[in-house]
């Protein structure tokens, strides 16, 4: 290919890469990939003298998107030249000092303050032109709103999440592909947005890395200095050592010493001058500044064998490739998955079974496969579904070719389902969280409802998979048998029925005596005798029932089911009355348990409080939360946990 046709070509790829990645929050391409691709492009513009102007060697940041408010540096923010070379520190430092820092991997925030008080805060954007976010970094958890100092202060900062709020916030959400990919994206989305008290639930840390003014404060020409000075105005600065060409190999493994235990997401250090008036003398290159240079780590690889391509579904119709290769050491883990993310990705690898392959940890953290040496291009792209059998297609999405399933009723779309089924409130399978069944849904185990009772079929590849054991299997197995053993509201809850959650499932039960078959046949005036019982939950309960498939699927479930009665403890001395429950419990393991005991004494629950409220249940009975305020606007009676007892004793 012709050298100045390859520039072109490379300018493109890496621009898609570098707009998805920064703007849509989508990686299209490995770290590592980038990185390569990049360097040929320099080299090949240094050896032939053609740059064109929209290179990602001339241009820095992402293209401004979204609503926020924008405005212009007062200066370029520039990003800094890069490489993974030790030796090319020691060059580049020569005799000078230099403070050694983390690169923190976030979203870049210039901070002002004037008068002692934070009056701005501006994104890093494309370098040029930031997006303004003052009111969402007034809630960052460590930036202060008022400081000492009265004069015009400037600040570069980097905000990020930590990795450990970042594990909690994905615990949190059930749904697997609502998970957030990593904590830069999440911080990204954290801070670019127009909710502020998002912001503040994300747990958004800023760390300053650079003073860019502070009126009249003499530094006595010291990085170091002004980086102590920003500590004693209550700033957390950028963890950093001061070093030198002798030392700088071993303050380098110092802190790659650090890097399993880093709470803070870094893809690599920063080597800044110590001494201010040399860096404002170098000055800068249209892209770099020259008082700085980052260093990259150099990821270590291994070569091991690939064993097989996973195709894995997900409930959104994508079909992901993933290499599952013979296990190998890497950043001290033991890694034998990594993710090749889309169709592109695979087919540029020209995979087969048995090939030799190198394998990374991509910023020391995620699997990646970095080349394949043998390159036999034996493994296919699946022609079905291995959910449900159905033809599979490649599409174009984001540059990238992608596969999907074709089937609108691939059951794997369907896990909100299952997972409602299998959840506390309904059938309770122990075990059964959506990403195990997303898992089993992805290897076909799963094709109907009456398949989460016959996982035992499956009992050799359940061992064998990964994250699973015999240990795990036998829970689960005891745990399936133990929801064998159910009753009629649960069981009506976890067909779900649109409307139908599991306090108007208990009405419904108790009202037809717990008979399967008299509700099935119900009809819309039946129903609507129900009291709460409305004509559009009628008719969504009719209109279940009436579908051929839906009865299907009941009987081959019910068969496999025990029905027990629960023995009446209504008393109804609650009948006609609403509650709304509020803050923490404490006589109670939780807020399900004591919405139990109300709806088992005729009672019902409501989530907000209106005029039809009788009682909010609130230990913190003097509160000014919303709802205590909307009770008291309403003349609705506030009650403890303690007064609730004395009314169920009455």
């Amino acid at each position: 290919m012709d050298k100045k046709q390859r520039i072109r070509e490379l300018v493109d790829i890496l621009n898609k890469a570098a707009k998805s990645y920064y703007v849509d929050a989508v990686e299209i391409m490995p770290n590592i990939e980038y990185d390569k691709l990049y360097d040929e492009l320099l080299a090949l513009e240094k050896e032939t003298n053609v740059v064109l102007s929209n290179s990602p060697t001339q241009n820095v940041g992402y293209e401004i998107a979204g609503e926020l408010p924008k405005k212009a540096h007062e200066s370029p923010m520039l990003s800094l030249d890069k490489t993974k070379s030790v030796a090319d520190l020691k060059s580049w430092l020569s005799d000078n000092k230099a403070l050694l820092s983390w690169k923190m991997d976030g979203l870049t925030i210039v901070l002002t303050y004037r008068n002692g008080e934070l009056a701005e805060a501006v994104t890093r954007g494309n370098g040029t032109i930031g997006e303004v976010i003052t009111n969402n970094a007034k809630n960052f958890k460590n930036i202060p709103l008022k400081i000492e100092f009265k004069g015009e202060l400037i600040l570069r900062g980097e905000a990020f999440i930590k990795y450990s709020d970042f594990k909690r916030i994905n615990d949190a959400i059930e749904d697997a592909d609502a998970k957030y990919k990593n904590p830069r994206n999440l911080c990204s989305g954290s801070v670019r947005q127009l909710n502020p008290a998002i912001t503040k639930a994300r747990m958004v840390y800023c760390n300053i890395f650079n003073v860019v003014r502070a009126e009249d404060v003499d530094f006595e020409n010291s990085k170091a200095k002004q980086f102590e000075w920003v500590k004693n105005e209550g700033f957390d600065v950028v963890e950093y050592k001061i070093t030198d060409s002798k030392n700088i190999e071993s303050d380098i493994a110092e802190f790659e010493s650090k890097i399993v235990d880093n709470d803070i997401p870094s893809d690599g250090l920063v080597l800044l001058l110590d001494d201010i008036a040399l860096g404002e003398r170098l000055g800068s290159t249209s892209k770099f500044p020259r008082n700085a240079m980052a260093f990259k780590w150099s990821d270590e690889r291994q070569n091991t064998k690939l064993k097989y391509i996973e195709w894995s579904p997900s409930r959104t119709g994508l079909i992901n490739p993933i290499a599952v290769f013979e296990p190998v050491e890497l950043e001290g883990t033991t890694v034998s998955r990594a993710s090749l993310h889309n169709v592109s990705i695979f087919e540029d690898l020209m995979l087969g079974v048995g090939d030799e392959i190198s394998v990374y940890k991509a910023n020391m953290i995620i699997p990646q496969v970095y080349e394949n040496f043998t390159k036999s291009n034996t493994e296919k792209i699946p022609d079905v579904c291995p959910a449900c059998g159905s033809q599979t297609t490649v599409k174009k999405d984001n540059d990238s070719k992608v596969l999907l399933c074709t089937n609108p009723d691939c059951q794997i779309k369907h896990i909100k389902q299952y997972a409602l089924m299998a959840s506390r409130d309904a059938l309770n399978i122990d075990g059964l969280s959506e990403s195990t069944l997303e898992k089993f849904l992805s290897k076909g185990f799963i094709k109907s409802d009456s398949d989460l009772f016959n996982l035992s079929r499956y009992k050799d590849e359940i061992i064998n998979m990964e994250g699973f054991g015999k240990r795990s299997y036998e829970k689960l197995i005891a745990a399936i048998d133990e929801a064998r053993h159910t009753n009629m509201a649960r069981f009506l809850y976890s067909l779900g029925i649109t409307g139908i959650g599991s306090a108007n499932a208990k009405m419904i039960a108790r009202y037809f005596d717990n008979d399967l078959d008299r509700i099935i046949n119900a009809s819309k005036d039946d129903l609507l005798e129900i009291e709460g019982i409305g004509e559009v939950l009628a008719n969504s309960i009719v209109e279940f029932f009436g579908n051929e498939k839906n009865i299907v699927n009941i009987k081959s479930l019910r068969e496999l089911l025990i029905f027990e009665t629960e023995e009446s403890e209504t008393k109804d001395i609650f009948a006609g009355k609403v509650f709304v429950i509020t803050g923490s419990v404490e006589h109670f393991s939780n807020r399900n348990e004591l919405k139990e005991v109300i709806e088992k004494n005729g009672g019902k629950v409501s989530g907000s409080v209106s005029s039809k409220t009788n009682f909010l249940i609130n230990n913190d009975t003097t509160s000014n939360s919303s709802k205590n305020k909307k009770a008291k606007e309403l003349g609705v009676e506030i009650i403890s946990e303690e007064d609730f007892l004395k009314l169920l004793e009455e």
